[in-house]
This record gives C-alpha cells, structure tokens and sequence, in this order.
C-alpha cells in the first residue's frame, strides 16, 4: 500500500474560481450576429467599432484612434465605424470574434489590426501609414497643379 502511493501519488490539482467563472461566463455569438459582424468587416477597406461615433466619441481610447486614423489620412469615402454602444450585442460579440477585449478595434481589409495601444504603436513606428497605404484607403495626394496623383498605377 505504502509503495502504491509512493509510484502512483495522487496528483491534485487545484482549480481556482477565476477559471471555474471565465468558463461559465463564455458567450457564443449566434450565427446571425456573427454575419452582421461579417458583412460590416466587409463593408469598407477601414473598419472601426467603437464607444460612439467618428463626430463624438464616447471614450478617449475610441478619440484617440479616431484622431490617429485622421492624421494618417484615413479616406472617408472607404471608412466606416460601428458604434458598439448602440447594441449590447454586438458589444460583448465583437470581442469573441477578434478575441480581443476591448473596444475599439480596428479592421483593414477584412483583417483585425488591434485596439487602441497597437494603433498608436504602429502609428508612432510607421506601420500604421503602411497598411493603410497598402489597402488604399489613404486620400489620395494632389500634385501641385491640383491633379490627383495614384502611385498604385
């Protein structure tokens, strides 16, 4: 018996509450929801869900990257942004789709960039200019006699 326990101890291990909740508290998002997140990834290059709307932002995190995205030049005509305030729903969901969690988040090309903290980082190295710029979603510059220039031809 004594040499039972001493090769097969008994291994326990303990589970502590925060995780017994976190596994409780997990959310599946309905398939519909899931395609209205879908289609509004889809629905321009630049994609914003945010506290608020670009005009009034209802957070400082939702302001800065708004104030960020303008200073890259962000092109209105290929930018939208969903206010997550106006539906709990979609507020809890899109941090299960991004598996991100907290709002805003940021979407170019379909493609999940980040929240706030990494905007700001890749504005500050220049990667934020790149992907924008590579996804076209940039004003285009004018030249000098006022014709508009594309350096993607």
């Amino acid at each position: 018996m004594l040499l039972n326990k001493i090769l097969f101890p008994k291994v326990i291990i303990p589970i502590s509450r925060p995780l017994l909740f976190r596994s409780q508290m997990t959310r599946f998002m309905s398939t519909e929801i899931r395609k209205a997140i879908d289609d509004a990834v889809a629905s321009a290059p630049v994609v914003l869900f945010m506290k608020g709307t670009p005009e009034f932002p209802q957070c400082g995190f939702s302001r800065a990257t708004i104030s960020l995205l303008g200073k890259q030049g962000v092109d209105p005509a290929k930018f939208a942004a969903f206010n997550v305030l106006e539906d709990p729903e979609l507020r809890e969901a899109i941090k299960e789709y991004s598996d991100w969690p907290t709002i805003p988040q940021l979407y170019v090309n379909k493609e999940f960039v980040g929240g706030c903290d990494v905007i700001t980082s890749m504005a500050t190295s220049g990667d934020l200019a790149d992907v924008l710029d590579e996804a076209n979603a940039l004003v285009p510059e004018e030249a000098e006699d006022g014709v508009v220039t594309d350096e993607k031809k």
